[in-house]
């Protein structure tokens, strides 16, 4: 009891005699007051650089290659290492610092009108989805090897955990969801759900190579839901386009005037579009929350050594329990947007009923 009395006695007598100086110093040096808005959606928004490590006058970072297409001069290949970090130009392209175009690339005509060229550059969101494509490969070949020497031996650690994610994945996703038909669309299904998951874990990863919002990027999670929109309706069955355009309703809600169909036609848009904004909201939302709770260490710094203190101990004990919640985020989104997309293909297999009885007959007669 004595040695906590005597612990909480120093810390406050440090907060109380470390609170006047660092007040002063920083109404003496009038530091400019820190855009918390500014940095997050820097942060969270596609660059032409990894980032590796700053200390906010230095930075070390992977340059990224370049590849422009511009009206006036044609082709164009350099690397980013070219621009410093956004500063400067070069060869009449810049990184646009304000403006619609802001974080661009833009060019600068002899007359000083400013244009985006065609813009085919390998940036930060696109180097991070090819790693951890490349990685989800690895993993998977490597584990698929490792059993394929052995199948019967049980696996432990890593290749035991993988294992257990496929058959998951596959049991109890794919298969209730799609039924005979499920080996036909397991392989995608796994792919999207692996590729997911690695994404979202290297998106909490906050150093090198991590760090990138991919699954934060609205073009990543539109490109996906492209996929299984584009998957639903080019594999799906007679009796699934039957109840689109003709379904089994009164004649009077489908001519003169198709009012169902054009029900039905709207909900195989909107089924994408929620693939698409679930992932995408989900996790750029993980990520804005935890880089507002660090701001707080930044934006209170000005206020005192007492209140700093304080903030900057509620800042990282919230910080480390929202990085645990999206740890559980990052599993529950890929395994949402599985399952979904899952329930959609099993939705356009659907089969008349005619079939479904014929198949039942030729099981009960074997």
């Amino acid at each position: 009891m004595k040695r906590v009395i005597y612990i909480s006695g120093l810390f406050l007598a440090l907060l109380f005699m470390g609170g006047s100086p660092v007040v002063a110093e920083n109404q003496d040096n009038a530091k400019e007051e820190l855009n918390a808005k500014e940095l997050i959606i820097e942060h969270l928004a596609d660059s032409y650089e990894w980032q590796i490590v700053s200390n906010g006058t230095k930075q070390v970072a992977l340059p990224l290659p370049v590849i422009l297409h511009s009206k006036t001069s044609g082709w164009h290949l350099f690397t980013s290492s070219h621009f410093h970090h956004g500063a400067s130009s070069y060869k009449g392209f810049e990184i646009a610092s304000e403006g619609k175009y802001k974080g661009k690339i833009v060019e600068t005509d002899v007359n000083g009108n400013i244009s985006r060229p065609l813009d085919f550059s390998l940036t930060k969101n696109a180097a991070s989805l090819l790693f951890a494509s490349l990685l989800v490969i690895l993993i998977i070949m490597g584990v698929a090897r490792l059993l394929k020497r052995d199948p019967m031996k049980p696996r432990k650690g890593f290749p035991g955990m993988i294992e257990m994610l496929v058959l998951s994945i596959n049991d109890d996703v794919i298969k209730p969801s799609i039924g005979k038909d499920a080996p036909r669309y397991a392989p995608y299904l796994l792919t999207v759900f692996f590729f997911i998951f690695t994404n979202n874990l290297l998106g909490l990863i906050p150093i090198f190579p991590g760090g990138a919002n991919v699954t934060g990027n609205i073009a990543i999670t539109l490109v996906l839901a492209v996929i299984t929109f584009l998957i639903v309706n080019l594999t799906g069955t007679k009796e699934y386009y039957k109840e689109i355009f003709w379904p089994d309703v009164p004649t009077w809600l489908k001519v003169p005037l198709p009012l169902m169909p054009v029900v039905e036609i709207v909900g195989t848009l909107t089924k994408p579009f929620a693939l698409m904004i679930r992932l995408f909201a989900n996790m750029m939302a993980g990520h804005s929350i935890v880089l507002g709770l660090t701001m707080l260490i930044f934006i209170t710094a000005s206020l005192g050594f007492a209140i700093n203190a304080s903030m900057t101990a509620l800042s990282v004990i919230f910080t480390v329990f929202i990085d645990l919640v999206e740890l559980l985020i990052a599993y529950i989104q890929a395994y949402v947007f599985t399952l979904l997309s899952a329930v959609f293909i099993g939705l356009a297999r659907i089969e008349s009923h005619s079939e479904k009885k014929n198949v039942i007959e030729t099981g009960q007669a074997a």
